[in-house]
């Protein structure tokens, strides 16, 4: 699916225009992550300077080809999650100057891979964080096998040199 395709995708679920010129910033731009634990994501507001009514996260996900809306986080606290989206595993909150959202992500698997977004509504438009790549949620290490280490102490065996002839 081209870029254009996605944009016209995304022009179509939202029935609000785009502002590229002002992103939002997110931090960190790349996740490195390992299965089972949990990252978090920011979502900069400081250079937002006109009322909005919440924020939007949505996961871009390259294997299936689709934005997927994840959780909505409103002005009054009240949290609305996307349709099949665990409560238990994403989870927004907000600085108390309001100039700064995360998204806390748990119990990480390979299917959350993709970007990240985050969306505000301002004035008719809609702004777009400029997106955190979870790159690859890794597997935890195997547990290896491994004999116990013998507690016994070692005998250390030394050979004796031959006995030198006086003669």
């Amino acid at each position: 699916q081209s870029n254009e395709t996605k944009i016209i995708t995304l022009y179509f679920s939202f029935p609000l225009g785009f502002c590229t010129q002002l992103h939002l910033p997110q931090i960190p731009e790349h996740i490195l992550a390992q299965t089972n634990n949990k990252t978090e994501i920011i979502c900069d507001l400081k250079k937002v300077t006109k009322e909005h009514t919440g924020l939007y996260w949505y996961r871009w996900s390259q294997e299936r080809q689709n934005f997927e809306f994840l959780v909505f986080y409103n002005q009054m606290g009240k949290v609305t999650y996307g349709t099949n989206i665990r409560q238990d595993k994403f989870s927004v909150h907000r600085t108390s100057s309001y100039t700064s959202y995360s998204l806390q992500i748990s119990h990480l698997q390979a299917s959350d891979n993709g970007t990240y977004y985050c969306s505000i509504s301002e004035s008719f438009q809609l702004l777009l964080g400029t997106g955190t790549q979870l790159v690859d949620v890794l597997p935890l290490p195997l547990k290896t096998t491994q004999a116990p280490l013998s507690k016994k102490p070692l005998r250390y065996i030394t050979k004796s040199k031959p006995a030198s002839k006086k003669g």
